[in-house]
């Protein structure tokens, strides 16, 4: 995946918070569609689920963006081993035709 992309799935609190109090779909906003339509079919436990979500709902947004967050550094390892493989590469070729040439 492109580490842009991911960029673009990171999901602020205070959306989430917004989804939460004016339509209650803030699962729906990090991705949880399973658990979206259990929030809705019991009323978001009656009451008493909307009410643990809304503090637990920073810490919800934060476990979405680390997944990403982590899949981006894994990304980012990976381009940065392919460029020093290719560098090695270029310097070995140079030092070889260097002493070819000798």
């Amino acid at each position: 995946m492109n580490k842009h992309f991911l960029m673009s799935k990171m999901k602020s609190t205070g959306t989430a918070y917004l989804c939460w109090f004016f339509l209650g779909c803030h699962y729906a906003y990090l991705g949880n569609w399973g658990l979206q339509i259990l929030y809705w079919i019991t009323f978001g436990g009656i009451g008493i689920w909307a009410l643990i979500d809304l503090f637990h709902l920073p810490s919800k947004v934060s476990n979405h963006n680390l997944l990403i967050s982590n899949q981006i550094s894994a990304i980012e390892k990976n381009e940065k081993e392919e460029a020093h493989s290719r560098n090695m590469a270029m310097m070995a070729a140079a030092t070889g035709s260097n002493r070819s040439g000798d």
